[in-house]
């Protein structure tokens, strides 16, 4: 296996294919692919992450955070709804395995080559990403890390918010202007479905897990409200597919029920606190084609995260892939950050009481390699955003990853 940063250059994705080559044309474009910092760019960096780090959130506070995660991100999805992110199409340009209906052992059109963990060329993963799928997904990425971190509340505020918040509230379902009828009709369809089965006399046939029948599994963490889920649903049509998604919050995952692709024949949403190791999953370990991690790691505690992702690698078949992409260290939404946030190294909490880490990726490949995957890929996803009518230059730094689970 090549050591790490080998061959950085060829192994880099295609579709990062606008290059900055000369700094007076930076506001043709709205964004500029692989722009490396200078050397004071990069100690101006560390030294605002420095200095944010000395004032750290009281320890208190930071139990609050912990232990009221789940009410925090209640809260987030109540006020946004589905309206906050977009759908996730432009994934299948930088995981195409989410597309089943490529050709098998071939990938949509792509320039140039790219190198695995081997240092081996093969075939590039992605076509260049549109100028508008990048816009797409930089608005995404973007999410509350900066704008909420522009709009920063008073400790005071917190501590009173904090102490407003009761740990026994109860959960109300989301109305939605009565959709709900599709998760009933979903539901009624799956029955009938079943009752088909009966009268052939097919009993046999019964279901001991949601989706135990179906020729490839995908689970997704952290989904939201389904911003990657419909769209892997909406484009795969093959009856074999079965999805899993699960969120900590109970909000996001009512939202979800009430979208109106949503069938229990195909998907099973559920709420789920990944790191509750103890707590079961609806489906038997080493039963999933593909985890799905999309901006949901950097939310957990970091003490949490190795036996975080340990429990979730058992679940993976052998050969199957954990599909990964995430906040990078000094990127924009970090640096945005204003002293009293830090929580510990390069982890913080965002106005509304959520939380957000900045990986490198030597911390994937420990993180990962220590649960037993293999590194497909690691890719360090430099952009450069413009706003060319303000005149401003936003630097963005995201990990993009792939990890296989050994055959043996």
């Amino acid at each position: 296996m090549a050591s790490p940063g080998e061959n950085e250059e060829e192994r880099r994705p295609a579709w990062g294919n606008r290059r900055l080559h000369d700094p007076t044309q930076v506001f043709q474009h709205n964004a500029w692919d692989n722009v490396e910092w200078d050397e004071a760019q990069d100690a101006q960096a560390k030294q605002k992450v420095r200095e944010n780090a000395q004032d750290p959130v009281p320890p208190d506070l930071q139990e609050a955070y912990e232990a009221k995660a789940d009410e925090f991100w209640n809260g987030f999805y109540s006020i946004h709804q589905n309206r906050f992110f977009k759908d996730r199409h432009w994934l299948f340009t930088e995981f195409p395995e989410l597309d089943m209906n490529r050709d098998e052992g071939k990938e949509r059109e792509v320039k140039g080559e790219v190198c695995n963990s081997d240092g081996e060329k093969v075939t590039g993963t992605a076509a260049a990403l549109s100028d508008k799928d990048k816009e797409r997904a930089s608005v995404e990425e973007d999410t509350c890390a900066s704008t909420v971190a522009e709009g920063d509340t008073e400790r005071t505020n917190l501590t009173t918010e904090l102490t407003n918040m009761s740990p026994d509230s109860t959960h109300k379902p989301v109305e939605d202007f009565g959709s709900q009828n599709h998760a009933v009709l979903g539901d009624i369809c799956q029955t009938l479905d079943q009752l088909a089965v009966r009268g052939s006399g097919e009993e046999d046939k019964a279901e001991d897990f949601p989706g135990q029948h179906a020729s490839t599994r995908m689970f997704e963490v952290g989904c939201g409200v389904g911003n990657t889920v419909f769209p892997i649903l909406q484009t795969n049509n093959d009856p074999g597919l079965f999805m899993y998604c699960c969120d900590f919050s109970a909000t996001a995952i009512d939202i979800v029920k009430q979208h109106p692709d949503y069938t229990s024949r195909r998907c099973h949403a559920f709420v789920h606190d990944l790191t509750d190791t103890t707590s079961p999953l609806p489906f038997p370990e080493a039963s999933l084609d593909i985890i799905i991690m999309i901006f949901v790691l950097s939310a957990i505690h970091p003490d949490k995260m190795q036996s975080t992702v340990d429990h979730l690698a058992k679940y993976l078949k052998p050969g199957g892939k954990l599909l990964f992409r995430d906040y990078g260290r000094y990127d924009l939404a970090q640096l945005r950050f204003k002293k009293g946030r830090c929580l510990s190294d390069n982890f913080y909490v965002r106005g509304d009481g959520t939380r957000v880490y900045f990986f490198t990726q030597d911390e994937l490949r420990t993180l990962f390699g220590s649960a037993g995957l293999q590194e497909e890929l690691i890719y360090v996803d430099r952009r450069l955003q413009v706003n060319r009518g303000r005149q401003v230059k936003m630097y963005r730094v995201w990990l993009l990853s792939k990890f296989r689970k050994p055959l043996k």
